[in-house]
């Protein structure tokens, strides 16, 4: 059996995040403890506690999720996989998993990447929304018809595209995605247009702090989610990794990439089991799972 380990993009966090595995493991203790220290607040405060609006800020809800799974990954006594790939955030955490970052550098990053990500929602109002059941080239064709910015930004599996881009925008290519036979069009609560153009000023906050990373040669190969395919070479990993900000999640292509080439078993590690539901839908063969505490 092949193994593949997932880990989950933001939206998928849950009030008592980690607190179980906080309280098992010496070695989950002393990290998240130095990832209170490297962030300048106690996130572990709002992971372990009650409220869950406090976890849905953005640069709250990167880094505890990030933090939940590679804590996990890492102190859970599991075997090197054949082949790791991450949603969106996710990718950061397989990265950190897969050994070409070291925990603290990864952390920096998504802790950048979150900030920058709330302001450039702020600063450049968007929205997303979810597309169900239509052919993916009608979605493409519909939003490169419309006017003004709306883009596909999740292929999260067949029958369900989630589009990105301005708030007018979205709202005409709803109508049509409708119109054109989608059984659902659905607006999503986000606080901006993720994996969009109007995401650019934060890939340019990104781009020097990725650039002064250093990265290693992952464990196994990592398939990312601008290109779908496995990545192994840091300098492609880098590039591809900044490309993300702007550019699709395309996950339906990676699970088909990765069991073409040998996945028959997705362990999705961290928290929710949104990634374990989209790989039974791509690929119903497979087994899945999840590891989450």
């Amino acid at each position: 059996m092949s193994k593949a380990y997932i880990f989950p993009g933001q939206g998928s966090q849950f009030p008592g995040m980690g607190k179980p595995l906080y309280e098992r493991s010496e070695r989950a203790r002393e990290l998240m403890d130095k990832a209170d220290g490297i962030l300048g607040f106690s996130i572990t405060d709002i992971m372990f506690g009650e409220d869950a609006e406090a976890l849905k800020a953005t640069r709250v809800t990167q880094p505890a999720i990030f933090i939940h799974s590679v804590v996990l990954a890492l102190c859970s006594g599991l075997e090197t996989p054949a082949m790791v790939a991450g949603h969106s955030l996710g990718e950061f955490s397989a990265l950190a998993a897969a050994g070409a970052m070291e925990f603290e550098d990864a952390l920096r990053l998504v802790a950048i990447r979150a900030n920058a990500m709330q302001k450039c929602c702020e600063k450049v109002p968007g929205t997303m929304a979810a597309i169900i059941k239509l052919p993916t080239e009608t979605i493409e064709e519909i939003c490169a018809g419309c006017t003004g910015i709306v883009v596909p930004a999740n292929y999260n599996s067949e029958g369900q595209v989630v589009i990105s881009g301005e708030a007018e925008a979205i709202a005409e290519a709803c109508a049509k995605m409708k119109e054109a036979g989608a059984k659902r069009a659905l607006p999503l609560a986000v606080s901006g247009a993720f994996h969009s153009p109007l995401m650019e000023p934060a890939r340019l906050e990104l781009a020097e702090a990725i650039d002064k990373t250093p990265f290693k040669a992952p464990q196994c190969p990592v398939y990312q989610n601008v290109t779908a395919l496995p990545s192994s070479d840091p300098a492609a990993i880098k590039e591809n990794l900044l490309k993300q900000l702007t550019s699709p999640v395309r996950w339906t292509q990676t699970v088909q990439n990765m069991v073409a080439d040998g996945a028959d078993h997705f362990l999705e590690i961290g928290p929710g089991t949104v990634l374990q539901g989209l790989v039974h839908r791509i690929a119903p063969e497979v087994v899945t799972e999840g590891l989450s505490e």
